[in-house]
């Protein structure tokens, strides 16, 4: 509800703003913006490659934003972190537990751990190994009792025993923390592991993508891209019949128009005794 109200609020304001920029045109009141516009135009070698650089530079915007805002609902909808059949999954560090070497975690320093996960970093996931394959000091995204989503390391094994006979328990711990996971973990709870390919800092904008302000800026900007070229078709064409009504009364003449392209490209001044464009 809030983004169709908000997308209604944005048309109305857009048409309203047209709108009055068309009356602009229409009772003569941008003539001088017109001509000076008209006299450009009749360069176009001056600004083909500035249309050119501009069509692509839009088309880039666009193409990236949509491609962010496509990832990030993926993302959303994938939220276990759990990767499908060997394709690797996304998620975005929400957390610092991992972001630097607490120096009481010696292990750290003793086999040159330097994986570590910064604040909004955007990590990539791979499928979990068999029970028996997770090593000592792997980096594993493991989900809590409570259901909480949590990326540690493992720093212990327990191996089965008269506790629990039939499965092996594991200690996790944050890098960054000086205490260990409260309780022990099961490979039952683990969703996948991370080798140590990040991308720092994206996160914060997949996060913003996610969240309804991102979304109501993406609508705001896509909506614009759209409106903007059909606007300005509309005040192109005004200001033609504009251009053209002002020829007919005789208020500029093609002549003068041609005679100020003329004057504005072979304007020359003296130095050194030479003539020399300007």
């Amino acid at each position: 509800m809030v983004l169709i109200a908000l997308a209604g609020f944005f048309t109305v304001l857009i048409t309203i703003i047209a709108k009055q920029q068309l009356k602009l045109i229409r009772t003569g009141q941008e003539d001088a913006r017109i001509k000076k516009d008209a006299i450009k135009k009749l360069d176009k070698s001056g600004n083909f490659w500035w249309n050119v650089i501009d069509k692509i530079v839009s088309t880039i915007l666009c193409v990236a934003l949509i491609i962010v805002l496509v990832f990030s609902l993926v993302m959303g909808a994938t939220g276990d972190d759990k990767p499908v059949k060997g394709i690797p999954s996304f998620k975005v560090v929400s957390s610092t537990s991992m972001a630097v070497k607490y120096e009481k975690n010696e292990y750290l320093f003793e086999n040159d751990l330097n994986d570590q996960l910064l604040l909004f970093d955007l990590i990539t996931l791979h499928e979990l190994p068999k029970e028996e394959d997770i090593r000592l000091y792997d980096v594993i995204v493991y989900e809590t009792l409570e259901g909480v989503l949590v990326i540690h390391r493992v720093i212990g094994i327990e191996e089965p025993n008269e506790k629990h006979p039939n499965e092996r328990w594991f200690q996790f711990k944050g890098d960054a923390t000086e205490n260990p996971d409260r309780f022990p973990v099961r490979y039952s709870q683990m969703k996948s592991i991370y080798r140590g390919e990040r991308i720092p800092n994206v996160g914060s904008f997949v996060f913003f993508m996610q969240s309804p302000a991102g979304t109501i800026c993406f609508m705001v900007v896509l909506l614009a891209l759209l409106i903007t070229p059909i606007l300005g078709k509309k005040f192109e064409k005004e200001e033609g019949l504009r251009i053209k009504y002002m020829l007919e009364s005789g208020e500029i003449t093609e002549d003068q128009l041609i005679k100020k392209k003329s004057k504005n490209k072979n304007i020359t001044k003296k130095k050194g005794g030479k003539n020399e464009k300007v």
